[in-house]
Parts: C-alpha cells; structure tokens; sequence
C-alpha cells in the first residue's frame, strides 16, 4: 500500500464529521501537493512525498502514545479515533502548496558547475504554521477545541509563539501535548538523524 492509499484508507475510516470529506476531495486534487510535497526544505521529509509520509508517521506514533496504559489508567486521558485522525493526519495541512521545486549551482564531484533542484518556501498565506492548518481544516469541518489547540500547538515550544501560551495550551488540552510527542519523535527518530 503506498502512503497515499494509507492515508485516504485511514482518512475515511476514522474521519467521518461533516465536511470531511469535501476536505479530503481537496487534498486529493490537483490543486493541492500534499501528496508530493516534501515535509520541509532541509531537515525531516525534504524529499518528494515526505510531507504524507512524516504525517502517518506522526498518526502511527501518536496512536502508539495515547495506547499506553499509564495514558489511560493514571492519567485518565483517552480520545476517539476520529480525533486522534483529525490531529494527526491534518497538523501539517497547512504545507499543502507551500514549497516549490527552485535550483542553485553546485559544484560536482569532478569540479564543475551544475544546476541542481532544492525546495524554498513559497508562502501565499501567511497565517503562521498550526494555525493555518487549524483555519484550512476549519473551512471544511467543525473542529474539537481539542482537535484545534493539538494542532494549534503541535510545535509545542520549538515553534515562535508565546512560552506561556505554549506551556498553558500544552497543560490544558493534553491532545496538544500528545501531538507535540508525536511530531517531535517522528521528526527526529523515524525520519531525522538519530534514525
């Protein structure tokens, strides 16, 4: 199964709200990448579908995470599947047409000069990162508070908001803090260095 047919397969078994699947019609359009778009310029997923792929891992981890009984049994923290998705599988939809294909002269191995592609950032809303996928996937469907401030704050304190913001979003709605786990160990162990 590629990581396209991965992500419409889980999409529609655990998203069923109104709107979804308007949102998921987009997705899957061609006038959105987010199926070859790479997940960043230079660090985890700066390649060709790295974006769909770094988003299932962030779902695979975060499913992993919320199924630890500590989770549940000290902390009392549980949320449906159909959230758990929402947080997962849309953080990063504010990427959808965000990077483009541009090229710079390198030198090769033998010495000479050759033209080589890399990605930049062409941002046509600048909107800040969570909350923009927060205003796209809110254009389509009704979000959780839950679900908004997950994705809102899935940079956690790496991101250039407000530490107390940060640390009072991340305490209030533990999907938040969650999400952040998630993104920051698929990031770094499944697709960074550390690998």
């Amino acid at each position: 199964m590629t990581n396209r047919e991965r992500f419409i397969s889980i999409y529609k078994e655990k998203i069923k709200r109104d709107g979804a699947d308007r949102l998921l019609e987009y997705l899957c359009s061609e006038g959105s990448d987010f199926f070859t778009a790479p997940a960043s310029t230079r660090f985890h997923g700066n390649y060709e579908g790295g974006l769909v792929e770094h988003t299932l891992n962030v779902y695979d981890c975060l499913c992993d995470i919320l199924s630890r009984p500590r989770i549940k049994e000290a902390y009392g923290i549980e949320y449906n599947e159909e959230s758990i998705a929402i947080a997962a599988l849309l953080h990063d939809i504010c990427k959808v047409n965000f990077y483009k294909v541009s090229f710079r002269n390198v030198k090769n191995p033998e010495g000479k000069w050759e033209s080589v592609p890399y990605y930049t950032i062409e941002d046509n809303l600048p909107y800040g990162h969570g909350e923009k996928s927060v205003y796209i996937a809110s254009g389509y469907m009704r979000l959780t508070r839950d679900e908004a401030f997950a994705i809102r704050y899935h940079m956690g304190f790496s991101g250039n908001e407000d530490p107390g913001n940060v640390g009072k979003a991340l305490e209030m709605f533990p999907l938040a803090f969650f999400l952040n786990c998630a993104d920051t160990e698929a990031a770094y162990f499944i697709e960074g260095s550390n690998k």
